[in-house]
């Protein structure tokens, strides 16, 4: 009986590691900002997560899962910035003061991101770095 205890206190210790340590590697990484991610076709709420740039895409990761790989990948070509605003204290409880939240369309698929100042100047500098032939729309 004890045994069993602590066999399950102990797999429940290496799971919570685990999941530390996913924290720590995605949140860590070089190219990675913390960013929070709402789909305006579903109704979910806020997902926190981390934004990674890659080349001509941005890929979503959420910070608390399972598998490693991006949930959203939102392609720079075609993107279109419709508006920002600011979050809500009540919105969302994990936003701090300054955080802003930004429409975004890509195809058929529509997000909002909230991400805060400093993230926001690096988003918006990926977007104006894109090549001459990109067609890019923002509000």
């Amino acid at each position: 009986m004890i045994t069993d205890v602590l066999i399950v206190v102990g797999l429940l210790a290496a799971l919570v590691a685990l999941l530390a340590l996913r924290v720590l590697v995605l949140t860590r990484s070089r190219g990675s900002v913390l960013c929070c991610l709402r789909s305006l076709s579903k109704e979910r709420g806020w997902r926190v997560g981390v934004a990674r740039y890659a080349d001509g895409h941005l890929n979503w990761i959420p910070l608390i899962g399972l598998l490693p790989r991006p949930r959203h990948v939102i392609v720079r070509r075609g993107l279109v910035v419709s508006g920002r605003r600011k979050v809500g204290p009540g919105e969302f409880y994990g936003f701090i003061e300054g955080v802003t939240a930004i429409e975004c369309r890509s195809g058929d698929s529509a997000y909002e991101l909230a991400m805060g100042y400093r993230a926001l100047t690096g988003f918006v500098a990926w977007l104006e770095s894109a090549p001459p032939s990109a067609y890019l729309d923002v509000a």
